[in-house]
């Protein structure tokens, strides 16, 4: 099913397109104008539009240079009565997806024209999808654990993954919520469709609504074109919500009317689109003292934790801390193509009795910063109470305050350590939510989004 924009001068013509193409199943809308057509085109999203050439005042050409300004994705299918050499090939420049003359069999090419459109656009997304998700469609796989709590959760996750319903993912910052997320996903009947995943502290609430649900032109300023929202970005597939406990309330109330009605608005649109999306939702807050605190809406969290999955910390499953120690070991040595094949038996033990409040994620960083300064081929790790080290010498610096070694130091690098530690500790600290950690280090969002690329945190 598409939805599809008809525009013709002759009432006729879009009352028989209209009746043609509602019989196939598709969602039509007609008007009689290429001013009316264009409108409509910046109001609202539509997969196909099917417009005459020849009209009064503005003419299909013009409608078709309007349609890839506003709207990239609509695939054009242009119709005339008239064999004119000059207008198909405008059309074809244009960026025209079809054009068809007026006459017997129009009906039938315009079928065939409008069922290629959509198989085109159905992949387009589709490959969008998998080039988004290629590392990770296969997750549970990436759940690296033996222990018994892991070996519960894949379980409930083979579970609950062939239903349809809303699912939330309970833990602490760094269990690796977003990985049992695209498990589920995975295990679904959903499985070759879109994951979308979005992290709701990381936007404020306008910047928020228009990721969420798109917007048309001119709905605000710097909204030169159409854009989907991640809901139709997800439709036949599955959403991501994480840390959704970092909503205001106003945009709770937006979630849950499209989880009730099953539908978008984008911003600035008097239009709603129908979406089947199956929405996965996590936080590392406890949202029932949130709504007892009436800061998470009741009916929302109702509505989102229809199946609660609780992710266990690392201390609660030290028996997979040095199978994920290797695992990251392996990965980031490859990266850094260094010959490290091993951990130092003492580095291991550290590493299983580390508390690590960071959870795995504190983990594959300290692995990763290790590999970046060792360099023999066993890797080793200093530990302290409150978080791990690689080893100072690896560094070029001694690890005694602000003195200097003989031998001289590093400076950039080790300037570039200390850096990349007070962010990950403010990110810690702040849950995860990119916005609170800006504040914790006094540093403006958008300086912060640039340390976080800088350090490919």
């Amino acid at each position: 099913m598409a939805s599809i924009l008809v525009c013709d001068d002759q009432r006729s013509i879009c009352e028989m397109l209209d009746i043609s193409m509602r019989k196939d199943g598709h969602k039509v809308e007609t008007v009689n104008a290429g001013e009316a057509a264009k409108k409509k085109l910046s109001s609202a999203n539509y997969e196909v539009l099917i417009t005459d050439i020849k009209m009064p005042q503005t003419d299909g050409i013009e409608v078709l240079r309007h349609a890839r300004q506003v709207s990239p994705e609509t695939s054009v299918i242009l119709i005339t009565a008239v064999e004119d050499y000059e207008a198909a090939v405008q059309a074809v420049k244009g960026g025209a997806f079809d054009y068809i003359h007026k006459g017997p069999g129009m009906l039938d090419e315009l079928k065939i024209a409008v069922a290629r459109s959509v198989e085109a656009i159905t992949l387009r997304r589709q490959n969008f999808a998998y080039k988004r998700d290629a590392a990770t469609r296969n997750s549970l796989d990436n759940i690296i654990g033996t222990s018994a709590a892991i070996e519960k959760l894949k379980q409930t996750i083979r579970t609950i993954a062939v239903t349809g319903s809303t699912v939330l993912i309970y833990g602490e910052s760094g269990t690796g919520k977003e990985l049992v997320a695209r498990a589920v996903h995975a295990c679904s009947p959903r499985a070759s469709e879109p994951f979308v995943s979005i992290n709701c502290g990381a936007f404020p609430e306008t910047l928020l609504e228009s990721e969420l649900f798109g917007y048309v032109k001119g709905a605000f300023t710097g909204a030169n074109q159409n854009k989907r929202g991640l809901f139709e970005v997800a439709d036949s597939g599955t959403i991501f919500l994480d840390e959704i406990g970092e909503m205001t309330l106003p945009m709770q109330v937006k979630l849950l009317r499209v989880l009730q009605e099953r539908c978008i608005r984008p911003v600035g649109s008097t239009q709603e689109t129908s979406i089947d999306v199956r929405v996965i939702a996590a936080t590392n807050r406890d949202l029932q003292d949130m709504v007892a605190n009436n800061t998470f809406r009741e009916d929302l969290y109702y509505r989102v934790s229809v199946i609660p999955i609780s992710v266990p910390p690392l201390r609660e499953r030290r028996d997979d801390v040095e199978l994920l120690a290797s695992h990251f070991l392996k990965k980031y040595s490859a990266a850094a193509q260094k010959n490290i094949s091993r951990i130092g038996s003492n580095a291991l033990g550290a590493l299983r009795n580390f508390e690590w409040p960071g959870n795995v994620r504190q983990l594959e960083n300290a692995i990763e910063r290790a590999v970046a300064m060792e360099p023999t081929e066993e890797l080793h790790i200093e530990l302290d109470s409150d978080r791990p080290k690689a080893r100072a010498a690896a560094a070029g610096g001694n690890g005694n305050g602000n003195s200097v070694p003989a031998e001289g130091i590093d400076f950039d690098r080790y300037v570039a350590g200390i850096e990349r530690s007070l962010i990950e500790s403010a990110l810690q600290q702040a849950g995860g939510v990119q916005t609170r950690a800006a504040e914790l280090l006094k540093v403006s969002y958008r300086s912060f989004r640039h340390l976080l690329k800088k350090y490919d945190i």
